[in-house]
C-alpha cells in the first residue's frame, strides 16, 4: 500500500510558481471608492455559464468561478501539486488497481447536508455510469466497480492501471437525492452561489461553516462583460475592483496605477498545418516553415510581449513535464526554410491559405503577421477568414483546411494535451500520425512511476516537435489589474479564479 503523501511528494515541483508583478502608486479613484464595501470584490468573465450544474458545464469561464462552488475527493494546489480535500488521505493497492479513499467528517454541503461516502459513491457511479446511466464523462471508463464501506470509507477499482485516474478525483462530487443543480448549485465549497441574473452578474457568499480556512472577502460579484474596452472603463470608474484577463497593451497603460499580475497561462497558440495538404505531406516542407516564422514578432505585435514562446506543444507550465531541451529547434532562420523548401521542389514556393476564426482578433493579428514572413521564403499565403460555427466543423471537425491560427488550453493531465494528436483520435485535425508517438503514449498512461512517465511525455513532445507537425507560437499570459488595496491574486497552471485567497488592506 502507498500512502498519499508518498506518492504525491514529488509533485510539489509539477508546475513552477508564477510571478506577481505589482507596479506603481495607489489609485486615487479607488483610494476614494469607499462606497465598495471592502468585504465585496466585483471582477469579470466575458461569458455566460453554459450550466450551473458542473457535470454538465465545461465553459472555461464557468469552470472558472464555479469551482469556488464545487469541490472533489482531492484538489490542486496553485503549483499543480494533488492535495487532500473531501479526502483527508488515500491508499493504493500494490497492483494499482485499487484506491481506498478516506473522507473528513466535517464537511457540509450548502444545504446543511452532511457529506457521507454515500454521496461520494453517488457521484462516481454517475462519472463512470455504474448506475446504468449515461456517463458524466469517458475518462472514468477504467473505473470497473465503487463502493463505500462505511460513512467516510470510499473505494474505487479499476480495471486497468490508469496513471490519469487521480487527476479525475477534482471532480465535483454532489450530494445525493438534490436534483435542483441546475437551477440553485450546491457543493461543499468556501464559496456558496446566491444569484444569476443572465446578460449581468454571478453572485457569490462566504461559506461560513466551511471544514477549513474560512475566506477572507464576504461576497464576490462576477460581472459578465463581453466588451474589454468597457472592462478597462469599469475599473477605472471604480465599478469593478478586478479587471480579469486584461491585453498586454492595457496592462502597460494601468500599470502606473494598479497592481499588474501576469503568469503563464498553459495554452498554446499554434500555426496547425494539415499534415495531409499536398505540401505539407513533406516534413522538409513543415520544418522550413517552422524556420520562416519569426515567433518573437508575433509576442510583440499581438501579446505586446506578454507571452512565452515555446517550440513543442506544452506549454512552460508544466515544467517538470514540459521538455526545454527543444527550445533550440528552429531558430528564426530564412536561408534555412529557403534551403529546405529547394530540397523538397518547392523553390518558388506555393500558395497557402491560412483559415482564421474571425471572432478571435489575436488568432486574426497573429496570420497576418505569419503571412508577411512566409512571403520572405516565396509562400504566397492569404488569409480566409471564417464564422467560429464554421471553424468547428469545416477545420476542427473535418480537416478541411491547409493551415490555421488558433490556441488550446491546456489540461492538468498531460495526456489530455497530447492524446489530441494520436493517429486515431478524432481530434486529431492537423492529421499527424506517428506511430512511436502513439506506441510512446499508450505506455504513458499505464505507467504510474512518476519519473518514467515524465522521461516518455517528453519523447512525444520530441516526436513531434522533430517530425514539426505544426508551428507552436508562443503561451501567451494571463494577465489580471486590481486596485491597489486588494491582495492575494494566485495563478493555477488550469482554470480556476481562486476568490478564497483575496483580501483587503
Amino acid at each position: 500500500m502507498k500512502k498519499f503523501i508518498f506518492l504525491f511528494g514529488i509533485l510539489s515541483l509539477l508546475f513552477y510558481s508564477c510571478a506577481k508583478n505589482e507596479k506603481g502608486a495607489r489609485n486615487a479613484k479607488n483610494t476614494e471608492n469607499k462606497k465598495n464595501t471592502p468585504s465585496v470584490v466585483r471582477i469579470n468573465i466575458s461569458s455566460e455559464p453554459d450550466s450551473l450544474d458542473p457535470w454538465q458545464s465545461a465553459a472555461a469561464d464557468t469552470v472558472s468561478v464555479f469551482s469556488n462552488v464545487f469541490e472533489g475527493l482531492l484538489r490542486s494546489s496553485p503549483s499543480g501539486e494533488l492535495l487532500p480535500c473531501i479526502a483527508s488521505d488515500f491508499n493504493i493497492s500494490e497492483d494499482k488497481l485499487t484506491y481506498t479513499f478516506n473522507l473528513k467528517k466535517n464537511v457540509v454541503f450548502h444545504n446543511g447536508q452532511k457529506l457521507t461516502a454515500r454521496d461520494v459513491l453517488y457521484s462516481y457511479n454517475r462519472f463512470s455510469g455504474l448506475d446504468g446511466k449515461k456517463p458524466v464523462s469517458n475518462k472514468f471508463s477504467s473505473v470497473r466497480a465503487v463502493s463505500a464501506p462505511d460513512d467516510y470509507t470510499f473505494t474505487a477499482e479499476l480495471s486497468k492501471p490508469d496513471a490519469s485516474f487521480l487527476a479525475l478525483c477534482r471532480s465535483a462530487i454532489l450530494p445525493e437525492g438534490y436534483t435542483a443543480q441546475a437551477e440553485k448549485p450546491v457543493g461543499t465549497g468556501p464559496f456558496k452561489f446566491v444569484s444569476y441574473v443572465p446578460g449581468q452578474k454571478i453572485v457569490f457568499e462566504k461559506n461560513d461553516a466551511y471544514y477549513d480556512d474560512k475566506p477572507k472577502v464576504d461576497m464576490v460579484e462576477v460581472y459578465i462583460m463581453t466588451n474589454p474596452a468597457s472592462v478597462i472603463s469599469a475599473l477605472r470608474s471604480g465599478q469593478l475592483d478586478i479587471a480579469y484577463f486584461i491585453n498586454g497593451n492595457d496592462a502597460k497603460l494601468l500599470s502606473s496605477d494598479y497592481n499588474i499580475f501576469s503568469c503563464a497561462q498553459n495554452m498554446v497558440q499554434l500555426l496547425a498545418l494539415n499534415n495531409e495538404y499536398g505540401p505539407f505531406k513533406d516534413i522538409r516542407v513543415r520544418q522550413a516553415l517552422n524556420y520562416a516564422i519569426n515567433k518573437k514578432d508575433i509576442i510583440d505585435g499581438v501579446w505586446a510581449g506578454f507571452a512565452d514562446e515555446l517550440y513543442t506543444n506544452f506549454s512552460p507550465a508544466f515544467k517538470i513535464y514540459y521538455n526545454d531541451a527543444l527550445s533550440s529547434c528552429y531558430n528564426f532562420d530564412v536561408e534555412k526554410a529557403k534551403a529546405l523548401l529547394k530540397e523538397a521542389g518547392y523553390a518558388d514556393g506555393f500558395d497557402l491559405t491560412i483559415t482564421v476564426p474571425s471572432n478571435y482578433e489575436p488568432h486574426v493579428r497573429a496570420a497576418e503577421i505569419i503571412v508577411s514572413q512566409l512571403a520572405r521564403v516565396n509562400i504566397r499565403a492569404n488569409i480566409r477568414m471564417t464564422e467560429w460555427a464554421s471553424w468547428l466543423d469545416r477545420v476542427y471537425g473535418k480537416a478541411l483546411y491547409e493551415a490555421t491560427v488558433i490556441a488550446f488550453q491546456g489540461k492538468i493531465e498531460p495526456n489530455d494535451i497530447l492524446a489530441r494528436y494520436e493517429s486515431e483520435n478524432r481530434r486529431n485535425f492537423i492529421r499527424f500520425k506517428n506511430p512511436d508517438f502513439d506506441k510512446t503514449l499508450a505506455s504513458a498512461l499505464i505507467e504510474t512511476d512518476l519519473e518514467k512517465r515524465i522521461s516518455m511525455y517528453k519523447e512525444c513532445q520530441k516526436i513531434m516537435t522533430e517530425n514539426a507537425a505544426s508551428v507552436f507560437i508562443c503561451d501567451p499570459s494571463l494577465i489580471v489589474a486590481s486596485r491597489k488595496d486588494l491582495h492575494g491574486y494566485t495563478f493555477y497552471p488550469f482554470t480556476f479564479i481562486d476568490f478564497s485567497v483575496w483580501y483587503y488592506e
